[in-house]
Formats: C-alpha cells, structure tokens, sequence
C-alpha cells in the first residue's frame, strides 16, 4: 500500500465516521426505542428498550465467529456482560455449562427470557463484574467490555464507559484472577477506538499474558479478540 493512499484511506474512514455519527446513529436510536427481534446463527432474540443490541455492533459477531472455532462442549463457560445473552446462548448451545451475567436487571431478565425462547440452560447472575459470582474456576471467560474513557452516570452508561482512567478494567483483571487456573483462557474484544496499551498495561501490572488472537476491519473500525492467561 503507497503511502498516498494510506493517508487517502485515513482520510475516507474519519469522513466515514463522520457520516455514520450524523446519519446512521441517530437512526438506530430511533430504531431501538422499541422492543426488536433479532436473528443470528440460528438463535432467536428478543431484545428490549435498554438492552444492548448485538446487532448493530460487529465486536458480538466477530466473538461468536471466534467461538466457532473453539471446543465449548462440557466446558465451564463464563461470560460478563452478556446483554442480550446472545454469546452465551451460542455457547450453551455447542454444549458447554455457561454462567453469565450483567451489572442491568433489564438485561439479566433479558437474558433468561431468550435463554427460554433458545431452549438452552444458562444460569443467569445480576453481577457487577464477579460480585455476585460464586468463585469456581472456568474453562473460558468471554467479555465484550465496555472501553471509552469517560466515568459513567448511569447503569445504562456502563455498558460503553470504563471510566477515566480505565477503572473498569483494573477491577476486571484484580477479580478475575479466582475463577481461572493455570489452563483457562479469557478471550475480550476490543476496539482500535480505545486504549489497548493501557488495558494491556493493566493486564500485565496484574500477571496476565496478552495475545492478540484475531482482528477483523470494517471500514470504520478495528475489532480484535485477545487470547489472555495467567502468567
């Protein structure tokens, strides 16, 4: 690739994003003021005002994609901040003992009810990060966390804001330390529109080894799913 149409293609993805911010957004907003079904990999979902739509957002698909290549079946399978609950139906459905959680009881009563319609067993915690978590160790964490640097104000908010200074993640990676052993994987997806040095420094401040796994590009953004162990 010429250096020329590098800053070409720089330059079209910033207009991109422009248009999407002003055009798009605003209409999906408007979209998700009511409830909407959604269909995905043969999983039906039901998804209310409130509750995170996976699918306006690639970093859910991307996850599940990712998943499809992993053994999930008879493994303890974790998921934190499962919104709709859509990852962790996919997981339940290749056969592997889930639990997950959300910090929203909208979306914890979301969860169970597509859990109902999906015909799958899941068990369902309202959860800030671990805190209503029994410890147990897991085969496989999944999260799909929230990563801009602002401090959110609401439960609604925390789905996108990991606070100024990433506070999400220090509690994150100084939690989830009990539920793994030595041979469990947490897999997160992230977006080259946060501050992955910085959640990669926290993750090495509290002894895990980050890999990058996988990373996939729209136009506008880059999503990427980190392989992360105990060190």
């Amino acid at each position: 690739m010429g250096f020329g149409f590098f800053v070409f293609y720089l330059l079209m993805r910033r207009l991109i994003k422009r248009i999407v911010n002003r055009t798009w957004k605003p209409l999906v907003v408007r979209y998700l003021k009511k409830t909407r079904s959604y269909f995905y990999k043969d999983i039906s979902l039901t998804v209310p005002v409130g509750v995170f739509h996976p699918g306006f957002f690639f970093s859910t698909k991307l996850m599940i994609l990712f998943l499809e290549k992993q053994k999930l079946s008879e493994k303890k399978f974790l998921e934190i901040g499962c919104g709709s609950g859509i990852i962790s139906i996919y997981a339940a459905k290749q056969k592997a003992i889930v639990t997950t959680c959300d910090i929203s009881p909208m979306a914890v009563g979301c969860a169970i009810e597509n859990a109902r319609i999906n015909k799958v067993s899941i068990v369902v915690y309202q959860s800030d990060l671990f805190s209503e978590i029994p410890i147990q160790h897991f085969d496989i964490i999944a999260v799909n966390p929230p990563y801009y640097k602002k401090n959110p104000v609401s439960i609604a908010e925390k789905a996108w804001y990991a606070g100024e200074n990433l506070e999400y993640f220090r509690r994150f990676f100084q939690q989830v330390k009990a539920y793994m052993n030595p041979n469990s994987i947490l897999f997160m997806v992230l977006s080259d529109e946060c501050d992955i040095d910085g959640i990669e420094a926290i993750a090495n401040e509290n002894n895990f080894q980050f890999d990058l796994s996988i990373e996939k590009r729209t136009f506008w953004e880059k999503n990427s799913i980190f392989n992360i162990r105990l060190k």
